[in-house]
């Protein structure tokens, strides 16, 4: 009987016949992702709505943010509860996870797809807890964690490559939306938008494969999803685009103002000097209050967006509802609780675009605009500034609303959006969140390649040294011309002290019998360290103008490890360059 472990022996049967029709087993693979993702979704839903049943009361069929009060004050105590619970499982996460979750984009830009099962389910786990206890976040961030983790695990068991991982991980967050938002196109520009960050022929066939597959699976399951209905709207004409277009730079703005909203309250816990796990709570107490003016304030605001988008409320109440609900997610977060803002940023979208067509009316500026329409494209507009997008979103209403023309209006409003969020602010709300932990990325492009090649990988261990009291007599004798172009120097202490071009020792005229070499060493302090990056390499190589610099293994010891020359970097570049040319274009 073999002793070989099942999981190898699933693999060594897999792999050939996956290698041998690798589209279609990638395509299969890509569906069976779409269907956990769809169980996902589902399993979340309903925890958080049976929560919301048992703690607020709320009746089966309903929404917490669609109840008009809370049924006793009291109520407003139980978003701080949950903090308590939060607050205590971050702190329980400091000695039980092994390392900080990875969300898709920074797994997908940094890690190859690389995302730990443990700590996203756990994610997800806060994440139904601060949803279902009232806290004003959204469930989807928490949907596309679990569902990528699922999905990058299920890449790493098949032994997938690199840029399958990738994309299985956005097939996991495709499907996820889909699931979500009943929208399998959504779902899929989601992925290539904002998870893989490109688009290619490639990966259509299975991001659509898992796209399509979450969105039956959840509703066969009857998940309790995050659907957006709108009624009918009025027929529009491209005269009446122009006014929206205004409404894109305007919700482009409110989402950097959200962003920065977020950011602030952070702050100021920390200078309230709040021990972390207190936060959430004191969070909740917040949020419980806001509750006491408006249940519309808590979760991520189903039903509240159901009511606003077919009621007619004065300009004073959507203003106000505006500023409790932008309030409320930005201390939920703030505070620590779990979640995102992909359906907060619709919900005050679309008192956004009520507000900005009263506003127009009010100055008599265009009579015309029908409220519902710009409410639908003011949640496109302020949408994309949060959660990044134009064609994620476009499809969502899209799909949502089955009406094209108002779905051109959408596509202008977002791309005005997103320049105006790119301009004045650079990031969207998830990447933020990776800039304000020290990371650079901006979006879920691959860069995590070029960060894995480095000095230590491409240099030569074989390096020549010598003395730096050697004479230059000895040294032309040891190295003649053409026996090689540099040498290394180092001191008494075998630190490195800079590099003798042979050339030069033979160019100089008769030396003094005890003439040294230390007049002349170059690149005294021109050195490479193992850990760092081609780009940082390529960065020293261009000051120093030097063909070739020295590796050491630290700057307070200087030991000699190694040699680069540039044009080996520069080879090696192109190298990993090209192949994650072809890793993005499909081609083997």
């Amino acid at each position: 009987m073999s002793t070989e472990p099942a999981r190898l022996r699933l693999v060594r049967t897999l792999l050939p016949r996956l290698t041998r029709f690798r589209e279609i087993g990638l395509l299969l693979v890509a569906a069976a992702t779409g269907v956990l993702a769809g169980l996902v979704v589902t399993a979340m839903g309903w925890f958080t709505h049976a929560a919301h049943v048992r703690l607020y009361g709320v009746a089966e069929g309903s929404r917490l943010s669609a109840q008009s009060a809370l049924a006793t004050p009291l109520l407003a105590l139980i978003p701080a509860a949950g903090g308590v619970v939060i607050g205590l499982s971050a702190l329980a996460a400091r000695h039980l996870l092994a390392r900080p979750p990875v969300d898709p984009i920074e797994a997908n830009a940094l890690h190859g797809g690389r995302m730990g099962l443990g700590e996203s389910l756990f994610v997800a786990g806060q994440t139904v807890v601060s949803s279902g206890c009232g806290a004003s976040v959204g469930l989807e961030a928490g949907y596309t964690q679990a569902s990528a983790a699922l999905a990058s695990k299920l890449g790493g068991f098949l032994e997938l490559r690199r840029s399958e991982v990738r994309m299985l991980v956005g097939c996991g967050a495709a499907g996820a939306i889909s699931a979500a938002f009943g929208a399998p196109i959504t779902g899929a520009f989601y992925a290539f938008e904002l998870i893989i960050g490109t688009y290619t022929v490639a990966l259509v066939a299975p991001v659509m494969a898992a796209s399509v597959a979450a969105s039956l699976t959840a509703a066969w399951l009857g998940a309790v999803g995050t659907p957006v209905t709108v009624g009918a709207i009025p027929a529009m004409t491209a005269h009446d685009l122009l006014p929206f277009l205004a409404l894109g730079v305007v919700g482009g703005l409110a989402a950097v103002a959200l962003m920065q909203l977020v950011t602030a309250v952070e702050r100021g816990f920390s200078a309230l000097r709040c021990p972390p796990v207190l936060r959430p709570a004191l969070g909740g107490l917040v949020v419980g209050g806001l509750a006491l003016w408006s249940p519309e304030v808590l979760s991520s605001g189903h039903g509240a967006l159901h009511i606003e988008l077919g009621a007619e409320q004065p300009w004073t109440l959507l203003a106000l509802l505006f500023g409790l609900k932008a309030l409320a997610s930005a201390v939920s977060l703030g505070a620590g609780f779990r979640g995102g803002l992909f359906f907060a940023s619709l919900f005050l979208g679309a008192l956004l675009g009520k507000l900005f067509a009263a506003a127009l009316v009010g100055v008599g500026a265009a009579a015309g605009v029908v409220p519902v329409v710009a409410a639908v494209v003011g949640m496109a507009s302020m949408a994309v500034g949060v959660v990044g997008g134009p064609m994620t979103m476009t499809f969502l209403v899209l799909e949502t609303t089955g009406d094209l023309a108002i779905s051109v209006a959408v596509l202008a409003v977002s791309i005005m959006s997103a320049v105006v969020v790119r301009e004045t602010f650079g990031y969207s709300f998830s990447t933020w969140r990776l800039h304000l932990r020290g990371e650079t990325i901006r979006s879920a492009h691959d860069v995590g390649w070029m960060r894995n090649l480095t000095v230590g990988s491409m240099m030569r261990a074989d390096v020549r040294t010598v003395p730096l009291g050697a004479t230059i007599a000895a040294f032309r004798a040891a190295y003649p011309l053409g026996a090689a172009q540099r040498v290394i120097a180092i001191d008494p202490e075998g630190r490195y002290a800079g590099i003798v071009i042979v050339a030069d020792a033979h160019a100089a005229a008769a030396p003094a019998a005890d003439a040294t070499i230390g007049a002349l060493v170059r690149y005294r302090d021109a050195i490479l360290l193992p850990s760092m990056s081609a780009e940082d390499a390529a960065r020293l190589f261009e000051i120093e103008k030097s063909e070739e610099l020295a590796v050491v293994d630290g700057r307070a010891t200087l030991r000699v490890v190694g040699l680069l020359t540039e044009p080996h970097l520069l080879r090696r570049y192109a190298e990993e360059l090209d192949k994650a040319r072809r890793d993005l274009a499909g081609e083997r």
